[in-house]
């Protein structure tokens, strides 16, 4: 029975409930969506003992505040946050127990962009094509508001937990794979375009990421002739100007812009994360390679070796007497 489980206390722009996606809705003009960072929902998954992710509450950037309305145990994970109930702070890419009526202030990613809290309920939020996901630039859900509740499933808390996130908030070096309209480019150009320092721009947002750089722009050949056909998640753009803009998961479906290539799904979390300013690299590597990367996907049960248990300071449990600290105790006298 579904059960009123968070209410939105303070909300910012970008605050939004999402999953992994949707697939096999490109033919009718909707992108995959869901969270800009999925690794984040992974490793929350790993964290809740979960086998697959589920449904989160996504930061874009800025802070917020939330009340849980029953007892709970909610993930961390993603862009680091500043999250607190009370005077106790919570560890980051670990899991905590809540009380009802407890309020969960969250401020403005430290590093990162993208943060997610992920209640060990299952949402109950309504689902279109198979995700809870909001895709508000597609008219699919809304963005969460202040007072919004969001209804989900009760479940039992579970054992507090903590994870080596994988490390992808710095920036680095991502891999793409060739695409029908890399030959446009010159060999100069890729090789180029292989040896420049990007870096994040400030322009970005779930629909794509820009990335700055310094030098001659980056302009195909015969690229008057070019049509508009299929775009997908992860594909890099050059816009008129010659300047690389990399798809994200609310990209549009179709699209006339040439691309040099097309990010593999494992590194579209570097970019997600991707303060402005941060360094990014591209490197192009062949379809044996990407197939080699996806053959292993990170997954909730290859993280669970960086799991371990979160032991929280004494000094930080307000009802530390109501727990049960002695097991047993004997006289001195037995033999």
């Amino acid at each position: 029975m579904s059960v009123p489980l968070i209410e939105i206390i303070r909300a910012t722009v970008g605050l939004s409930i999402q999953d992994m996606g949707r697939t096999g809705t490109t033919a009718i003009g909707l992108s995959q969506g869901g969270a800009m960072d999925k690794l984040a929902l992974i490793e929350a998954a790993a964290l809740l003992g979960k086998t697959h992710p589920s449904p989160a509450i996504e930061f874009m950037g800025v802070g917020g505040s939330l009340r849980v309305l029953c007892d709970m145990t909610v993930a961390l994970t993603g862009g680091e946050m500043h999250a607190k109930v009370g005077d106790r702070l919570l560890q980051w890419n670990a899991t905590h127990t809540l009380n009802a009526g407890e309020l969960i202030e969250l401020s403005a990613p430290k590093s990162g962009v993208y943060g997610y809290v992920t209640p060990h309920s299952e949402l109950a939020t309504p689902r279109v094509f198979d995700s809870r996901s909001s895709h508000v630039s597609a008219g699919v859900g809304h963005w969460l508001q202040i007072g919004d509740v969001i209804n989900g499933t009760s479940a039992p808390v579970v054992r507090s937990m903590k994870i080596r996130a994988v490390d992808r908030l710095g920036g680095g070096t991502v891999r793409y794979l060739a695409g029908p309209q890399t030959d446009l480019f010159s060999d100069a150009d890729l090789n180029r375009f292989h040896a420049t320092p990007f870096s994040a721009s400030h322009i970005a947002n779930r629909r794509g990421v820009k990335v700055d750089f310094e030098g001659a722009p980056f302009t195909p050949q015969n690229a008057h002739g070019i049509v508009s056909d299929i775009i997908v998640t992860g594909d890099i753009q050059m816009t008129g100007d010659g300047e690389p803009y990399v798809l994200m998961s609310e990209c549009q479906t179709m699209g006339g812009y040439p691309r040099i290539g097309t990010v593999i799904p494992a590194d579209l979390p570097i970019l997600a994360q991707a303060k402005a300013g941060t360094p990014i690299r591209f490197e192009q590597i062949t379809l044996e390679q990407a197939d080699t990367i996806m053959a292993d996907p990170i997954s909730a049960a290859t993280l669970s070796t960086r799991l371990s248990t979160l032991v929280r300071d004494p000094a930080e449990i307000s009802d530390l007497l109501s727990y049960q600290l002695i097991s047993g105790a004997i006289t001195g006298y037995e033999d």
